[in-house]
């Protein structure tokens, strides 16, 4: 109640910014879903793909894989970026929890840029076990 959007004046200019940006994010949402539903059909029809190997790749599975993917990458950053906050830890508040510099070859997070390289390799080494193993069928 009472919230405020820098740029949007109060009122229906307000209620017109946010229906648009609601359709804008419905609508791609929609889309998206609606790619992983026909996938496995298009998969099976134009690859020769058996209809049970292409329900495993696509539909409810993809959405779980990818699910699992950006939880896992999320929780890798956190972790690199979470070694920058260590002046808790090595206050001694908690006992045991001391951060000793001297186990660690650097104290730095990976940069974004190494990040990605980290994300992309990964992606091709699914889509290479993906495709390694619906050819050699």
């Amino acid at each position: 109640y009472g919230g405020y959007i820098p740029g949007v004046r109060p009122g229906k200019p307000t209620a017109d910014f946010l229906d648009f940006t609601m359709t804008r994010l419905t609508f791609a949402g929609a889309a998206f879903l609606t790619l992983i539903a026909v996938f496995p059909s298009l998969l099976s029809q134009w690859l020769n793909v058996p209809i049970i190997t292409a329900q495993f790749f696509g539909g409810t599975s993809l959405l779980i894989i990818v699910g699992v993917m950006l939880d896992t990458m999320r929780q890798v950053e956190t972790h690199l970026i979470q070694r920058h906050y260590d002046g808790f830890l090595r206050k001694g508040r908690i006992r045991g929890r001391a951060f000793d510099r001297g186990t660690y070859v650097r104290g730095e997070a990976a940069a974004s840029g190494t990040l990605m390289w980290l994300y992309v390799g990964i992606a091709v080494l699914v889509i290479a076990g993906v495709a390694f193993f619906l050819y050699g069928r």
